[in-house]
């Protein structure tokens, strides 16, 4: 009797529990996670359980897991956007702060939550109402097996007989049977009391991470906005390893190597130095620019005007020095700037490479109007005594000399390969240009004559780049194994400015000059170039590991190659370090076997390829890279910083790249193919900037989308 009972009062408690949703204590489910992973750094976002009652506190971890390597998350602060109504249940329970997180590292944060009451109105009356429920379900189960215990222990009860038993089972079997009914009746109606809850709130942001769960009922978030600021950790490079180099200021630096071995840099402004070797530079701007004499300022003077200059020597920009064998004199090419594009590119002489220079004469003039035309040497080059229509029509009195015309400034002076001396200027506005210059003169070779379309004009010669206000300035043009190669800067020459150098080639000095997925330099409407891919653009924006601040606006560079068949390329550059200051680089150049020109990534101290090639066990191993895309943020002094792969000796690529690598046999040519697409360079083994540290590196360019990309086998 007693187990029939405790049968049917189990049974009463189960359907009640059931039906009213209480549940009997047993193990706590996992709780819900979510991650989302980016650029290294995983998020995760768990709770301890996935199903919370009304009143519960929700116990929840926040963990960042820093894996970028060579990443640290620096200290920051974040917000939470959570379903309303989940708060904390103290002032710091929710911490909202995460320390500097060191690449490999970890961070862990604890906090708990709460549902408020007045949001979650159904979940705390529903909570009272069930235990209330629970209590009176349970005494009155108490009380019947109180009750049945009192009659079996009766007098009366044990004289009956088996069939009073009987109908008093049968009795109480119908008395337990209206109790569990009025039960289950009651518990369905705790179950859907009939009192308004009131839904969550959503925001139609998307957050990450976030974890959903269930609060009293309802399917609830917790949401963070988490901004990590990352910081490359820095290569750290020993005291007795540091290598330090003596650098100088100089403009638009043009290099000559005199016949004793020095190395010369002219720029901008008349400043200059000298090196023994092209990376320790000694100013020499106090002793040249005193070299130059009142009279020769004032005859470079003669031409133009430059308002907006104030020292003698503000408006002298780019000069280029040659040694001219049949004068037997250094010969300098100066441009002279003036307003209104009214500038000429002047030819100096002297004895040595630092002067003191004479004037000599104009090769080219500039802003000529119907006033001045005849001061210029433009009538004897036209045949024409009156300015030629063309130069009004596109004129300086209309403002649009420049659609058509060009600023004479920045000169390259050159021979090639037959001794023929060429001289290549201008700037933006109508593009530059080519002229042949007399070699026993060094002016104007006037027995030359151009003709005058589209790409050409008879006084200013042949355009072989720009046009049309597309940027473009400082061309520089140098033989290097089979071609000339022009190198042109695009952007503006400011740090913030997208100042960057672009390389194409001819097999004819004077053009026509392609890159190397057949574009041609010039251009016959505008086009914004600064970030366009046109041209190979050696590099952008970049900072090394070992670099306190990242380099920017390098250009205005000139290049040549030494007694010993090595070439190199001379330019300054702009730092992101928010001033306009400027130094000077030289990068070693090599061509592809394509017969493409790849700059090394550092500074040059005397490196070179290795006879007979080199194995892939000298090459494999842990490399960072740096890819110079073209979509640099160049506004905001954007830099590329490194990634990293891993080379292996049996030809695959790993790590943020993936793919294959080969060499050439016996020589120093790679090849690498990355996400599919085909980089084809030289490797060699090079000092680590700033340091004496010798480490693998290699050069190479995208055969299928020219952009250059530079990898230095990591050394920690």
């Amino acid at each position: 009797m007693k187990r029939k009972i405790g049968i049917v009062i189990l049974t009463v408690l189960l359907i009640f529990c059931a039906a009213a949703g209480v549940r009997p204590i047993q193990s706590q489910a996992a709780g819900k996670s979510q991650s989302v992973t980016e650029e290294g750094v995983t998020i995760t976002i768990e709770t301890d359980k996935e199903k919370y009652r009304a009143g519960d506190e929700i116990h929840y971890t926040i963990t960042i897991d820093n894996q970028r390597e060579k990443w640290d998350i620096d200290k920051t602060s974040f917000t939470y956007s959570n379903t309303p109504g989940l708060e904390p249940v103290s002032p710091d329970s929710a911490p909202a702060e995460i320390p500097q997180i060191l690449s490999g590292e970890s961070y862990v944060i604890n906090g708990t939550l709460a549902g408020d009451p007045e949001i979650f109105t159904g979940g705390g009356s529903l909570t009272l109402i069930l235990i209330v429920a629970a209590v009176v379900v349970l005494a009155a189960a108490v009380l019947i097996l109180v009750f049945c215990i009192l009659r079996k222990k009766s007098g009366k009860e044990k004289k009956q007989g088996k069939e009073k038993d009987q109908k008093k089972g049968k009795g109480s079997g119908k008395g337990a049977s209206a109790l569990l009914l009025a039960l289950v009746l009651a518990g369905s109606l705790l179950a859907h009391p009939g009192l308004p809850v009131q839904a969550a709130a959503t925001e139609s942001v998307t957050l990450r991470p976030y974890v959903q769960f269930t609060y009293a009922g309802q399917e609830v978030m917790i949401r963070i906005v988490l901004e990590l600021p990352m910081r490359q950790q820095l290569q750290e490079i020993a005291t007795e390893d540091r290598m330090t180099y003596q650098r100088v200021t100089c403009h638009d630096p043009s290099i000559f190597r005199d016949s004793d071995g020095t190395y010369y840099i002219f720029g901008s402004f008349l400043a200059a130095a000298k090196s023994e070797n092209l990376y320790n530079w000694t100013s020499i701007d106090a002793s040249f620019q005193n070299f130059f004499t009142e009279e020769v300022r004032n005859r470079i003077r003669a031409w133009n005007k430059d308002e907006t200059a104030g020292n003698w020597n503000d408006y002298l920009w780019a000069p280029d020095v040659i040694y001219n064998p049949v004068l037997g004199k250094y010969c300098m090419y100066l441009s002279a700037n003036g307003d209104d594009w009214k500038s000429n590119i002047v030819l100096l002489t002297a004895d040595a490479a630092e002067g003191p220079y004479d004037y000599v004469g104009t090769i080219v003039y500039g802003g000529f109007t119907a006033e001045d035309y005849g001061e210029t040497d433009a009538p004897q080059v036209t045949g024409e005594s009156e300015i030629p229509e063309r130069y009004v029509t596109n004129g300086i009195e209309n403002k649009k000399w420049g659609d058509k015309w060009p600023n004479c400034i920045d000169p390259c002076v050159f021979y090639d390969e037959d001794g023929n001396l060429w001289m290549s200027y201008g700037s933006w506005s109508g593009g530059i240009f080519m002229l042949e210059l007399d070699e026993n003169t060094g002016l104007r070779d006037y027995g030359v004559t151009y003709a005058t379309d589209d790409h050409s004009d008879a006084y200013f010669g042949k355009k072989i780049a720009g046009g049309w206000y597309v940027s473009g300035e400082a061309s520089y043009i140098q033989k290097i194994g089979d071609y000339y190669y022009l190198f042109i800067s695009y952007g503006n020459l400011e740090a913030a400015g997208g100042y960057n150098v672009r390389v194409f080639r001819s097999e004819k000095p004077d053009g026509e000059y392609v890159d190397l997925l057949g574009n041609s330099a010039l251009y016959d409407k505008y086009e914004f170039n600064y970030n366009q891919s046109v041209g190979v653009r050696l590099f952008g924006g970049y900072k090394w590991r070992v670099f306190l601040s990242g380099l920017v606006a390098q250009g205005h560079n000139s290049a040549f190659v030494d007694e010993d068949g090595r070439a190199y390329m001379v330019f300054h550059t702009r730092t992101d370090n928010g001033t306009e200051g400027h130094y000077v680089k030289v990068h070693q150049l090599f061509t592809t076997k394509e017969g493409w020109i790849v700059a090394a990534p550092y500074q040059t101290t005397g490196e070179a390829l290795k006879e007979g090639g080199v194995t892939a066990a000298e090459v494999a191993g842990d490399y960072e890279v740096i890819l110079h895309d073209l979509n640099i943020d160049y506004a905001h002094l954007e830099t590329k910083t490194p990634e990293f792969i891993t080379l292996t000796e049996d030809g695959k690529v790993t790590g943020a790249y993936e793919g294959t690598w080969a060499l050439e046999e016996g020589t120093s040519y790679i090849t690498l193919t990355l996400d599919g697409k085909t980089y084809s360079g030289v490797t060699l083994a090079m000092d680590i900037e700033f340091s004496t540290i010798q480490t693998q590196v290699f050069t190479a360019v995208g055969l299928d989308d020219q952009l250059t990309l530079w990898g230095s086998r990591s050394v920690e």
